[in-house]
């Protein structure tokens, strides 16, 4: 498939097609007529791309998962690289969440209201 259906079927533009690709996370092989051509594979690396992205990380934090899918693996996270990123990430939003709380807290004491329910996570969750 061409670029142009890549994107759409992936829901990304074709600019951040070739970002991916200028970055190595993208390979693509070319026509005779010199037009980029993608296959499902393909599509399947910018999906873990995208929604990776959407989690938070970064384009490089991709890599290890896009490496893990073209060792042939069948899900991007069942390497130890993607699983480290994970770890990392989880991280990252615990102590996001931890500042949050801490935040509302203070928000809650200078109003001086008795605190209200913390929403969508007990405390043993954290």
């Amino acid at each position: 498939m061409r670029i142009g259906e890549l994107g759409r079927r992936a829901g990304v533009t074709t600019r951040t097609l070739r970002h991916d690709e200028a970055l190595g996370l993208l390979e693509a092989r070319r026509r005779a007529s010199g037009y980029r051509d993608y296959d499902e594979r393909d599509l399947a690396l910018v999906t873990e791309i995208r929604s990776l992205v959407d989690l938070g990380c970064t384009l490089e934090e991709t890599r290890p998962f896009v490496e893990c899918l073209r060792a042939g693996h069948p899900a991007g996270a069942s390497c130890p690289g993607s699983r480290a990123v994970q770890r990392k990430k989880l991280g990252e939003v615990d102590a996001w969440l931890a500042r949050l709380h801490a935040v509302r807290d203070e928000l809650v004491a200078q109003l001086g209201d008795p605190p209200a329910p913390r929403c969508c996570f007990a405390e043993e969750d954290r």
